[in-house]
């Protein structure tokens, strides 16, 4: 009898360990094999059927075997004076299983149906490709040739313009500041799609960054991410700044981790020096009561500065000068007499050791997804590396290779599809940080100009994959096969990947309005080319009709 019972507990556990739900199919869902499962569990109460009979007629030979045998002990005779009937023990196997059907209703009804919203913008995205023709190459070709050439032909003489303007600009601010007292700016330095060669949205705005540093005898001593235990995931690409005497000591006074007792005065630091020297380090523009440097504050600094340095060499020009947009601190604009105008921005920026890495005081970022972040936490940029890699890898290339121009297309078609559909979290950045990728993965050859169709697919089906899987991997950080000649730091190389498209998984509202715009702009892709290669007339075109006009 006990055998019997064994037996019936382990088909019970044998089937609840076999039930589909436990171990489902990899990417599988319930309403694709519904019937599916159906027919299995169809199968295993047949099964169970047939083993409930097989055991019944054992369990009666058992009892019939029993009966010719010798009576028992007293002590085995009391342990099976009650037996359990087979008919509780088979009302109990249905119960579970009625148990575990029922769970399986409520678990299909429910749960799913919360996941539903998202696994349906994982249909949509698997499919979304799979529907759309791209125009063939000669059509994507004419219409780079019409649009995109027809819009940035001026891009180099617009550069030259604002980076010997911003130079002069630089050198006055340099005269009217305060040696002993205020930060020393260096050389502007020109980044971003402007001096890669890939800018088509207008107006063409100019990207410049200047490093700055503190008057003696104080200096920056920076801390990244990288170099931290333990960061929370919203701080990473982040670093702080912190202000200190040059002769000091980083880790700062020992007065300062001890408690020091009442009788006791530390001859470096008394109360009035202290006092002292929290003025001074709001004085070199940290926030209060610390030795950080507080972003904020040097944005209020540099527009100040700024102003002064405009106000000293503006009788020298003739167009005036003013800041362009109140949530973008740098941003400038040159307005001519003719009402004609040059947007550019000029960011200060503090270099990350001796590297061409910089702490970023003002960062751009999508409104959708814009979580605060504190004043002292600054941003770390590697635009200067990404200008050098395209560069450098641009040499090696066949000529007239197409990697820039699928950039461009790609940037041309989500710009206007923003502008129709509303903005979407999806950055001009994150489609540069693509095209990257596909650049150290694929060969040279591959970037041919007769390849500018297939290449453009493969930068919409990557794009795809990551927005499907809410990963897109920071080109540098974490990236170990990064070209010695760029001379990229060891830390940033060896440190874990940085996923841009992680906030995707915190803010789905985000991610759906970016998806759908995403999907919008695959689905309108040819309409777009298509109307823009009608209605704008050739580069030739246009340069013919202008002669003649002359």
């Amino acid at each position: 009898m006990p055998a019997g019972i064994f037996r019936v507990c382990l088909v019970v556990i044998t089937a609840i360990v076999n039930h589909p739900l436990l171990f489902p199919k990899e990417n599988a869902t319930v309403p694709e094999y519904a019937e599916d499962i159906i027919q299995k569990m169809k199968a295993h109460e047949e099964n169970l059927r047939l083993e409930q009979l097989r055991l019944e007629q054992e369990i009666a030979r058992q009892e019939a075997t029993l009966k010719t045998l010798e009576k028992a002990t007293e002590t085995e005779e009391q342990n099976n004076k009650e037996p359990l009937p087979w008919d509780l023990w088979s009302a109990m196997s249905m119960v579970i299983f009625l148990l575990i059907e029922l769970w399986r209703q409520d678990y299909q009804d429910g749960n799913w149906q919360e996941s539903a919203c998202e696994e349906d913008d994982m249909a949509v995205l698997g499919k979304a490709f799979k529907g759309v023709a791209l125009p063939d190459k000669a059509a994507l070709a004419n219409f780079y040739e019409r649009c995109i050439l027809g819009a940035t032909g001026d891009m180099a003489r617009k550069r030259e313009l604002v980076e010997g303007f911003a130079d002069d600009l630089l050198e006055a601010l340099r005269s009217v500041c305060n040696r002993d007292a205020d930060m020393e700016v260096e050389e502007s330095i020109g980044v971003g799609s402007m001096y890669e060669n890939w800018r088509v949205h207008k107006p063409l705005v100019c990207d410049l960054i200047v490093p700055f540093t503190p008057p003696e005898p104080y200096c920056f001593r920076s801390q990244t991410w990288c170099s931290r235990e333990s960061v929370p995931p919203d701080k990473q690409g982040y670093g702080t700044i912190k202000v200190c005497r040059a002769d000091e000591d980083a880790a700062g006074c020992i007065c300062g981790k001890t408690k020091l007792g009442e009788d006791m005065l530390c001859l470096l630091h008394s109360q009035t020096n202290q006092t002292t020297r929290s003025g001074e380090m709001e004085d070199l523009l940290c926030c209060k009561n610390t030795q950080y440097l507080d972003a904020d504050q040097v944005m209020k600094w540099f527009q100040i500065a700024i102003t002064k340095s405009w106000n000293k060499i503006s009788h020298k020009y003739e167009f005036d000068l003013t800041f362009n947009l109140l949530d973008s601190p740098g941003a400038l604009k040159i307005k001519f007499r003719s009402g004609k105008s040059i947007a550019f921005h000029l960011t200060p920026v503090v270099q990350c050791e001796d590297s061409d890495a910089y702490f970023i005081s003002h960062f751009p970022r999508s409104s959708l997804m814009a979580d605060p972040v504190a004043s002292t936490d600054w941003f770390v940029t590697f635009a200067v590396y990404e200008r050098r890699f395209i560069h450098s890898i641009s040499k090696k290339l066949p000529a007239s290779a197409c990697h820039l121009s699928c950039l461009q297309i790609l940037s041309f078609l989500h710009g206007k599809q923003c502008s129709l559909t509303g903005p979407s979290s999806l950055t001009n950045y994150h489609l540069k940080t693509v095209m990257l990728h596909l650049l150290q993965t694929r060969p040279y050859q591959d970037w041919a100009s007769e390849n500018l169709e297939v290449r453009l697919q493969d930068m919409l089906k990557f794009l795809e994959k990551s927005l499907q899987e809410k990963k897109l991997c920071h080109f540098f950080i974490g990236n170990r096969k990064v070209p010695e000649v760029l001379n990229f730091p060891v830390v940033f190389q060896k440190a874990e990947p940085l996923n841009l498209f992680r906030p995707f998984v915190l803010h789905r509202d985000a991610y759906r309005k970016t998806v759908d715009t995403f999907h919008e702009m695959l689905k309108n892709a040819s309409a777009l080319i298509n109307e823009y290669t009608v209605h704008i007339p050739s580069v030739g075109h246009t340069n013919m009709l202008h002669k003649e006009s002359l």
